[in-house]
């Protein structure tokens, strides 16, 4: 057994060396700023996993996200995963033959930080990036709030604490809590993020002018729920997706954020049957019609969901999961109802 202290230790001697560290055992990856990209820690090509390079006010260097799981850890943990190894004694024997390489060399002086246009793709990897999983946060009080318990297969939410908003009359910027999404591509690489800021306590959205905004690449992507197959469903909004996720926990979903965006979802190549959550509204008909005839031009069979009220949120607010579920029950292919309504019962 390897005592705690030592592990740590390696862990701070790794995290001096974090960028050598990172091209050695994630090679697939690339410096971005501050931070290095790669699609996971087992070093896949992608750029949904972030590791902290440099020393910042959200934390020490060594320190990895995996935006499109919620998994984090730190530079043990990659040697771990990149590697293959199960036992942690052979961890830390390849964390002590690297700290003896000569690419180990002593940590340069902190750079400034890199700055980035505001809004644009790589400021939203990085928001991401700075932001944690939402299990215990003033997230999961939100969602809970609105009537959203189902919260596994949630890796894309993210929740920050002090998130900036920069009020649209150029008044003062303020610092509040926010639910951050993910919003990626058809291959899992991040392309920008989206932002809710709450209430303090979490009780709703935050009293501002306007608590949603967008950041980065949207068109085509979206913010992503389970591993898309054969089969998904495609929304506007990401608490009216994630209101139809708890009554069908197992099919994989998407919220493009808004009408114009979901019309131009891009659709994945194993898709054979879609299932569009119409918001009760002008544009949600407009956004319908585009995706319906879109999916039909591909060859996908496309089938409307539609809420009683405005949308599938205010459903579930307001008629309980066991009517949302018969209601939607009535809408789905036999097939599928067995597939995901029976399972989920």
């Amino acid at each position: 057994m390897i005592p705690r202290h030592a592990a740590s230790d390696l862990a701070h001697r790794l995290a001096e060396h974090a960028e050598a560290v990172c091209r050695h055992y994630l090679s697939n990856g690339r410096r971005q700023g501050n931070y290095w990209s790669v699609g996971d820690v087992r070093n896949a090509p992608g750029r949904s996993t972030f590791v902290r390079l440099q020393p910042s006010p959200k934390g020490p260097p060594g320190k990895w996200t995996d935006a499109a799981t919620g998994e984090h850890g730190d530079l043990l943990d990659v040697i771990r995963e990149s590697l293959g190894l199960v036992n942690f004694r052979d961890v830390a024997n390849e964390a002590r033959l690297f700290l003896a390489m000569p690419d180990a060399m002593p940590p340069r002086p902190a750079a400034p930080i890199t700055q980035v246009p505001i809004g644009s793709p790589e400021a939203a990897r990085r928001l991401v990036a700075m932001s944690k999983p939402i299990i215990g946060t003033l997230v999961e009080t939100y969602l809970r709030g609105r009537g959203i318990a189902t919260l596994s297969g949630t890796g894309s939410l993210r929740f920050h604490p002090r998130c900036y908003y920069r009020p649209g009359d150029h008044g003062p910027t303020e610092t509040l809590p926010a639910m951050i999404a993910a919003v990626t591509d058809l291959d899992g690489h991040l392309t920008g993020a989206h932002r809710t800021w709450l209430a303090p306590d979490g009780t709703g959205k935050a009293l501002v002018d306007t608590p949603r905004r967008a950041m980065g690449d949207l068109l085509g992507h979206a913010v992503r729920f389970g591993a898309p197959g054969s089969v998904m469903a495609a929304g506007e909004g990401i608490e009216t997706t994630l209101s139809l996720r708890c009554a069908l926990p197992d099919m994989a979903m998407a919220a493009a954020l808004s009408a114009a965006h979901l019309a131009a979802i891009l659709f994945p190549p194993t898709l054979r049957r879609l299932y569009v959550i119409r918001d009760n509204d002008p544009a949600g008909d407009g956004a319908r019609d585009s995706l319906l005839e879109r999916a039909t031009d591909a060859g996908i069979d496309a089938i409307v969901l539609s809420p009683a009220m405005q949308d599938f949120n205010e459903d579930l607010s307001r008629f309980g999961l066991a009517a949302f579920r018969a209601s939607i029950a009535d809408q789905l292919m036999r097939k599928d109802r067995i597939r995901y309504l029976t399972q989920a019962a």
